[in-house]
C-alpha cells in the first residue's frame, strides 16, 4: 500500500491567496469579468449565455473564485494541473529560464528544450528517443497525422467515435464527438465504434465480447475502406473528455495487431491521460502495448506554460532524416515551458505523484465512487483509473437511459456543478457525466472532502431517476 503524501496543498498547510488585502482582489477579480464579458471570445459556448467563473488565484488542490471563495479543483482545471497549482519548483524553474533565456526560435538548441526531450522519451518505449514540440495537444494530433501521411504515403485516418482530439481544422475533424458535426470537413477521416462496455454498441454482455466483437467491426471497417489507403489509427488510450472509458481486457493489444498486420501507424493520444493521471506515466502502458507515436501536452508541465508534442518512434523519425519535414511552428520547444515540463517531471519523480495518483485511485477513489453507485439511483456507472474518473448519471439503471440524449445536456447537471461550488468543490462535468480529475498530489483530507460534496449534490440528480 502507498501512502498517500500531503504536499503542497492548503487544506493541510492552511495556505492562502498570494495577496493579504482581500479588498484589492475583489475589486481586480470584479474588473476581470466586467472586462471579459466586453472582449473576451470563449471556447465552445453562445458568448451571451455564459456566466464564467472568474479565478483570481489558487494554490495546491484550490482555486480561489472572485468573490474570495476557496474552491476545491477536482477538474484539475481541463484536466492538466497533475502537480497543482503553483508547484514552487515548477515556478523557480520558469523564473530561472527566464532571467536565462526567455525564448528563442525554434531553429536552434536550447538546453531547456533538449533536456525535456531527453526526460519524456526515457519515459517512452525504448524505440521513441526523438520529440517534436507543439503549442498544445491539437497541433500535436494534427503534426502526428501529418507526419504518418508522408511516413505511409496513405492519406485516410481512423479515429473513434466518443472520442476527442483537439479543436484545430485536422483535429476537430478527428474527434468523434458531436462538436465535430458542425466543422465537417473532407479531411479523409473514416470513424468507427469503439470499444465501450457500459454502453456496448455491439450487445456485448462481458469486457471479453465487447473487446471481441469491436475488433472485428473495426476490422471489417478496415477492409471495407482499403487498409492499403488508411496511413493511421489514432486512439486516446483511455478516453478523456468523451467519458474516461477504460478499453476492455485485450481490445488494445487487438488494434496494436491490426496496425501491425496492415502497415497503419498507431498514434496513441495520451494528451488528457498521459504523465500520470491514470497511475502509469502513460497510459498506453496498462495494455502493454508500445504505440509508433505518442502525442501529449497538458500533464507534461501541468499548465504552467503551453506546450505540447509528438513523440515518435526510429522508423518515423528515419523518414524525415535525409528529407525535410513540411511543418513547424514559431514556438516549438518554448524555453519556459521546457523548463516547466523539465521541473515537473522532475517533482513529478521526487515526490512519487505518479504512484499516489494510482494509490489514490484504488485506495480512495474507487471505493468511495463504487458506494456512490449503490447509493444513488442517478449513477449509472462509475469509472477510471488513478485520478482519472467518470460518474455516468443516468434516469434508470436497468436501461441505462441518460440523463439527456447523446450530445446534449440536462438542467439538472448545472444544478449539480453550481450546488458543489456553494460547498467548495469544482468538478468537470460533460453531457451526463461528472469527471473526479484531482491533481496528482491532492491530499487525503482534500480528496475526502471533495467525494463528500459530490455524494451529497448527487441527490439533486437523485429526484430524476427512477428509485
Amino acid at each position: 500500500m502507498i501512502c498517500m503524501v500531503d504536499v503542497h496543498t492548503p487544506a493541510a498547510a492552511g495556505l492562502s491567496p498570494s495577496s493579504s488585502k482581500p479588498e484589492e482582489r475583489l475589486a481586480a477579480g470584479r474588473t476581470g469579468y466586467a472586462l471579459d464579458r466586453q472582449h473576451v471570445f470563449h471556447s465552445w459556448s453562445a458568448q451571451k449565455a455564459i456566466e464564467p467563473m472568474t479565478v483570481v488565484d489558487a494554490a495546491g488542490s484550490w482555486i480561489w473564485d472572485g468573490e474570495g471563495n476557496r474552491i476545491l479543483d477536482l477538474a484539475s482545471q481541463l484536466v492538466f494541473t497533475n502537480a497543482g497549482h503553483k508547484h514552487p519548483k515548477i515556478i523557480a524553474a520558469i523564473q530561472e529560464q527566464a532571467q536565462r533565456l526567455c525564448t528563442v526560435a525554434p531553429q536552434h538548441a536550447n538546453d531547456a528544450r533538449s533536456e525535456a526531450a531527453r526526460l519524456i522519451t526515457e519515459l517512452l518505449p525504448d524505440d521513441i528517443n526523438h520529440v517534436f514540440f507543439t503549442n498544445g495537444g491539437a497541433d500535436a494530433n494534427e503534426h502526428a497525422v501529418r507526419m504518418a501521411r508522408l511516413h505511409t504515403g496513405r492519406r485516410k485516418v481512423f479515429s473513434a467515435y466518443r472520442s476527442y482530439h483537439g479543436g484545430t481544422q485536422l483535429a476537430v475533424n478527428l474527434t468523434g464527438d458531436p462538436r465535430r458535426i458542425p466543422n465537417d470537413d473532407d479531411a479523409a477521416v473514416v470513424h468507427f465504434l469503439p470499444a465501450y462496455p457500459y454502453r456496448s454498441y455491439f450487445s456485448a454482455e462481458t469486457q471479453e465480447q465487447e473487446s471481441e466483437r469491436a475488433l472485428t467491426h473495426l476490422r471489417s471497417m478496415l477492409l471495407l475502406e482499403g487498409p492499403d489507403q488508411v496511413a493511421a489509427l489514432i486512439l486516446e488510450s483511455v478516453p478523456g473528455t468523451a467519458g474516461i472509458y477504460v478499453p476492455p481486457v485485450g481490445y488494445m493489444q487487438g488494434v496494436r495487431e491490426l496496425c501491425d498486420e496492415f502497415g497503419i501507424v498507431f498514434i496513441a493520444d495520451e494528451v488528457m491521460a498521459g504523465f500520470g493521471r491514470t497511475g502509469k506515466w502513460f497510459a498506453f502502458e496498462h495494455f502493454g502495448i508500445e504505440p509508433d507515436i505518442v502525442t501529449f501536452a497538458k500533464g507534461v508541465n501541468s499548465g504552467y506554460v503551453p506546450l505540447g508534442g509528438v513523440a515518435m518512434d526510429d522508423a518515423v523519425y528515419n523518414t524525415f532524416a535525409e528529407k525535410p519535414y513540411p511543418g513547424g511552428l514559431t514556438y516549438s520547444g518554448h524555453p519556459l515551458a521546457a523548463a516547466a515540463a523539465v521541473a515537473n517531471i522532475g517533482a513529478m519523480r521526487e515526490e512519487q505523484m505518479v504512484e499516489n495518483a494510482a494509490a489514490l485511485g484504488q485506495e480512495l477513489i474507487a471505493p468511495r465512487l463504487q458506494q456512490m453507485l449503490a447509493d444513488h439511483p442517478s449513477v449509472g456507472d462509475v469509472r477510471g483509473l488513478g485520478a482519472f474518473w467518470a460518474i455516468e448519471l443516468v434516469r434508470d439503471q436497468q436501461t441505462k437511459e441518460p440523463l439527456a440524449p447523446y450530445g446534449q445536456t440536462h438542467p439538472v447537471m448545472n444544478q449539480l456543478v453550481a450546488s458543489a461550488k456553494s460547498q467548495g468543490v469544482l468538478p468537470f462535468m460533460n453531457m451526463n457525466r461528472l469527471h473526479i480529475c484531482p491533481p496528482l498530489n491532492i491530499t487525503t483530507q482534500d480528496i475526502t472532502f471533495g467525494l463528500n460534496v459530490i455524494d451529497d449534490v448527487l441527490s439533486i440528480s437523485d429526484q430524476h431517476a427512477t428509485p
